[in-house]
């Protein structure tokens, strides 16, 4: 069978109802660290286990779960657990996403560091689904002492303990590229995490992972070159995380462009020294094994008065749909064909006031948050909306640009009206499909409300 013509939805979307909920009177005004978090307290995530590509119900609620807020911090309950399907982790990875039960505590006013802390191994921000994101690092260094690796799951711990400092810090990108399922994410011990930006891999310019092939999943968000990146969490410090593209200018002209992290690969001989010519211990020999790129210190930043080239922690001072008036914001880097660039999200250090943001309980009054469950026509409009194939025979793919904050109803068609089926785009994921394939030919539209 074949569908012979299956216009863009741009042009047929057949009804858009929503109706927007007037926001409650609350004791505090609600700013995007209040407002930005995406809730579910009623369906479970999702994962796939090595060799069977349907997902299954893993019986945890994805998203967050409760936003509540008081005069200086918002806190979000979370299990940790997106909306995306997780997995497989194809680096004998022994371990599935796991309920975190977590509460984050951030901080709703933040302000720059007096001194700049080095981001840690582990949780270093929250996105918006309440997935946690990490740093660059994967737990692995390099020991001078014994001239191999040290730390991580296969290794002897480093000296000093895995809190130690060293010298070289590999690079968790490249390192764990065979481990990262469809939307670039792995877990650790059963936290689920990203160290880099949250869209799914075949969605970039060029693949660099065929893991979609069989695992298909999506993403929290997919890149769109043509508008600002939506915001998709905040960092331990408070400060915001975007996704890959901003305004040009940082008073918010100039239209959209991609934010180009301010790091290079180094070109010194061997690593003797850091990049910079100073001194270091010892580390790896460039060669097939451990190539440039391999560690973090393999990188130096490098100064730019381009207003779209990020500061050495990754984001700059500028205006963002959010935050009109302006803010500190980070970006989550990518190169020019949409593959993650280091430093990924934060870092290597902190802008802001950093603190662990795990804790156990709230323990001040505050007010629970209560989100409206619509979109504004405006808001519905400016969504980046893709049918394919165009034409098609078996299978057809909405997708969704940008992130989506209300759960979406997609609707088939036929040309007189008919419902030939339907499905659902959960906030916080950016595709669905329909199966075609016992569909007759002929022409159908794709209502989204």
């Amino acid at each position: 069978m074949n569908i012979s013509t299956l216009l863009n939805t741009r042009k047929t979307i057949l009804a858009f109802t929503g109706i927007m909920l007037a926001s409650s009177m609350n004791s505090f005004a609600q700013g995007p660290e209040v407002t930005s978090w995406l809730q579910n307290t009623t369906q479970n995530g999702t994962y796939y286990v090595a060799g069977n590509s349907t997902a299954m119900d893993n019986g945890i609620l994805y998203n967050c779960q409760e936003v509540s807020y008081s005069a200086n911090y918002s806190y979000i309950k979370t299990r940790g657990i997106p909306a995306y399907p997780t997995g497989p982790f194809l680096d004998m990875n022994p371990f599935v996403a796991t309920d975190q039960n977590a509460i984050f505590q951030i901080p709703r006013f933040p302000v720059p560091a007096v001194n700049n802390q080095t981001t840690t191994g582990g949780r270093i921000g929250v996105f918006v689904n309440g997935v946690s994101v990490f740093d660059f690092r994967d737990g692995v260094a390099w020991d001078p002492g014994s001239n191999a690796p040290c730390g991580g799951p296969a290794n002897p711990p480093c000296p000093g303990g895995p809190q130690a400092t060293m010298d070289w810090n590999r690079d968790a990108i490249p390192a764990e590229m065979g481990g990262f399922d469809c939307s670039k994410g792995h877990p650790a011990n059963g936290n689920y995490h990203h160290h880099q930006n949250p869209s799914a891999f075949d969605l970039d310019i060029n693949v660099i992972s065929t893991i979609c092939n069989l695992y298909d999943a999506d993403g929290l968000y997919a890149i769109n070159g043509s508008a600002h990146s939506p915001l998709l969490g905040f960092a331990y410090d408070g400060y915001p995380i975007y996704g890959a593209y901003g305004f040009v200018n940082n008073d918010g002209t100039g239209g959209v462009t991609r934010m180009i992290s301010g790091y290079e690969l180094g070109s010194t001989s061997d690593r003797s020294t850091y990049p910079d010519g100073s001194a270091s211990e010892l580390g790896p020999a460039f060669n097939a094994t451990y190539p440039r790129g391999t560690y973090r210190e393999d990188y130096i930043f490098v100064a730019s008065a381009s207003e779209d080239h990020l500061d050495e922690h990754n984001g700059r001072t500028c205006i963002t749909p959010e935050y009109p008036s302006g803010t500190y914001a980070y970006f989550c880097t990518v190169n020019a064909n949409w593959n993650s660039a280091y430093p990924y999200t934060v870092g290597p250090t902190f802008y802001g006031t950093y603190a662990n943001r795990l804790v156990n309980s709230i323990t001040e009054a505050v007010t629970v948050y209560e989100p409206s469950n619509s979109l504004s026509e405006a808001q519905f409009n400016n969504l980046d909306i893709n049918v394919f194939p165009n034409p098609a025979t078996d299978l057809i793919a909405i997708q969704v640009g940008g992130l989506v904050s209300q759960e979406m109803e997609v609707t088939l068609v036929d040309i007189v009206g008919k419902v030939i089926s339907t499905s659902k785009i959960h906030e916080g994921q950016t595709i669905t499909y329909f199966d075609v394939s016992t569909v007759y030919s002929g022409t159908y539209f794709v209502k989204i409300s």
